[in-house]
């Protein structure tokens, strides 16, 4: 789903424009950006939780080169799936995995 998509179902689920609606997404995306720049974590019950990791500077490679790369100290955002929306996924499979077919039960 693309962010164009969620406002739509948003204006067909809520009955509100599509200008509101996209207000809606825009402030939730920056309030949440926001606050994960700060440092903050966010948690939304049954859904999941996002927190800031801090990953130390290492010696990497380039690929192409092999030639050795410093990679700096960064901080990623992380997301953790909540055990409600883990259920309902997995719940909601038509077909089994299998390995290497198309993952249809006619394979």
């Amino acid at each position: 789903m693309t962010k164009s998509e969620l406002i739509e179902a948003i204006t067909t689920r809520g009955e509100i424009t599509k200008a509101r609606a996209e207000l809606v997404v825009n402030c939730v995306f920056d309030t949440m950006t926001e606050a994960l720049q700060r440092g903050e974590g966010i948690e939304i019950r049954g859904f999941g939780s996002f927190t800031v990791r801090p990953y130390k500077a290492y010696t990497g490679r380039n690929p192409r080169t092999g030639q050795a790369v410093e990679v700096p100290a960064k901080n990623l955002p992380f997301f953790k799936v909540g055990k409600e929306l883990r259920e309902i996924v997995n719940n909601s499979r038509d077909f089994p995995i299998t390995t290497g077919g198309t993952g249809r039960n006619d394979d």
